[in-house]
């Protein structure tokens, strides 16, 4: 009888450990000690690797297969400061990825473009997530895969930086397809620009853009070399702490790769915060092919429109 209840008990102790692992891909039950080991372990596969709660100084390199990342819990599962690659805390080059309910902070690398997420391959949604006190949240795109970057209902503060020879910002995207963000907040900013796109379509709408505690902050939103699409819904206070706080919103600044024909920006409303100075554009346009914002509820000092050349 004993030998029994002995077998019993070593047969039920890998269906234990699994239990008690933090890296769990769903549809397998398989856990695993690490995250890049559960990512190494979906290959070139579909999967979703539950991650328990707990702060992880650990990174990962997906290289390929479509994964989700996803908190048991959202705002539990932390990962902070250790990058792949000197690049990233997830370094994304698989045919698709998906990051729900994770907290990335405190990332810095010699470049400064220390980010949460580094996506390099494949279509990207992240969801429910935190990017906090680091040199970027997400960077990335600018590889033919990339076709559509969504960010909802996820907040950015603390992000950005300008000491370097490039500036990193709260999200630096590339991406010659769609870019949506919606539903997120954007505040605290520590250099840079808030959203920073080189994409050919944007959709910008439901965001909060609080830079009153921000430092030596630039744009709210800059789309680089142009873009279509719309921008609404979204509320913005300028800070005082500008380095750059001639415009809110501008577009081309950099270049005139993507037409501006058809760029929608209405139903918006900023505000100066205490003390912030200056007359910015909420809108500046560099490319003469956006005509005008439409109605946006603007306050004291901020002027509508700005052609630039």
């Amino acid at each position: 009888m004993r030998q029994i209840v002995l077998l019993a008990a070593l047969l039920a102790a890998p269906a234990a450990a699994q239990q008690q692992a933090p890296f769990v891909i769903a549809e397998t039950g398989q856990g695993y000690a690490t995250i890049d080991d559960a990512v190494t372990a979906v290959r070139d596969g579909t999967a979703t690797i539950l991650i328990a709660p707990g702060t992880y100084r650990q990174c990962t390199v997906q290289t390929g297969g479509k994964i989700t990342f996803k908190a048991v819990k959202p705002g539990t599962a932390i990962f902070e400061a250790e990058t792949c690659e000197d690049k990233a805390g997830f370094v994304l080059r698989g045919r698709g990825s998906v990051v729900d309910g994770i907290v990335f902070r405190g990332y810095s690398v010699n470049d400064g473009n220390g980010a949460g997420i580094r996506i390099e391959m494949g279509d990207l949604i992240v969801r429910n997530s935190m990017f906090l006190d680091s040199q970027e949240g997400i960077l990335g795109g600018g590889h033919e895969t990339v076709r559509h970057i969504t960010i909802d209902r996820s907040t950015f503060s603390g992000l950005g930086q300008c000491e370097t020879e490039n500036c990193s910002h709260s999200i630096y995207l590339a991406v010659d397809g769609l870019v949506t963000v919606t539903h997120s907040r954007f505040e605290r900013g520590t250099g840079g620009h808030y959203v920073k796109l080189r994409a050919r379509r944007v959709e910008i709408t439901g965001n909060s853009f609080d830079d009153s505690k921000g430092s030596k902050t630039n744009y709210m939103i800059d789309l680089s070399e142009g873009g279509t699409g719309t921008i609404t819904g979204n509320t913005f206070v300028q800070g005082r702490a500008k380095e750059n706080n001639s415009g809110l919103i501008v577009v081309a600044a950099e270049g005139r790769t993507y037409p501006a024909t058809g760029l929608s920006i209405t139903g918006n409303t900023a505000t100066m915060a205490p003390g912030a100075t200056g007359n910015p554009a909420f809108v500046a346009d560099f490319t003469g092919q956006f005509g005008a914002p439409g109605q946006n509820q603007l306050g004291p000092g901020i002027r509508a429109f700005e052609r630039r050349r």
